[in-house]
């Protein structure tokens, strides 16, 4: 049995390095907006598009403390990105879920910021799956 040693390219190494730094700042941006988007719907609704039948209604406090909560949780987790942590890279996939999801469903309250903040969940998604990680050794 001959033990193989397969080394990535100092290209692919890069990439991927790249792609997680990516998603950890684009995580860091978006959770801090998402941070100030909950201040604002808790200290002032004013700002906030009123729409009367929108299916998903909630009072603006509640969405502003849900979006406060998980835009902090954002900022926490892409600190661990920075660390290149495995647990950052899955917390970090499924955080920008639930920040998609959460968005979508308060387009009505401010829908500009609310897509602007689900395409860059999308992306940092993108960002985290598309890399894979090899194993330095493989046994033949």
């Amino acid at each position: 049995m001959a033990t193989t040693t397969h080394h990535r390219s100092a290209g692919a190494e890069a990439a991927a390095g790249g792609l997680t730094v990516f998603a950890a700042v684009m995580l860091f941006i978006a959770g801090v907006l998402d941070l100030f988007r909950g201040i604002m719907a808790i200290a002032e609704d004013d700002v906030f598009v009123s729409t009367p039948n929108y299916v998903f209604k909630f009072d603006l406090t509640s969405w502003g403390w849900i979006q406060l909560a998980l835009g902090a949780i954002a900022m926490g987790v892409s600190i661990g990105l920075f660390a290149t942590a495995t647990w950052a890279r899955v917390l970090g996939v499924g955080i920008a879920g639930l920040l998609i999801i959460a968005n979508f469903l308060s387009i009505p309250y401010y829908p500009v910021w609310s897509i602007t903040l689900i395409a860059l969940y999308g992306f940092v998604i993108w960002a985290l799956c598309v890399v894979r990680k090899e194993p330095d050794t493989l046994t033949d």
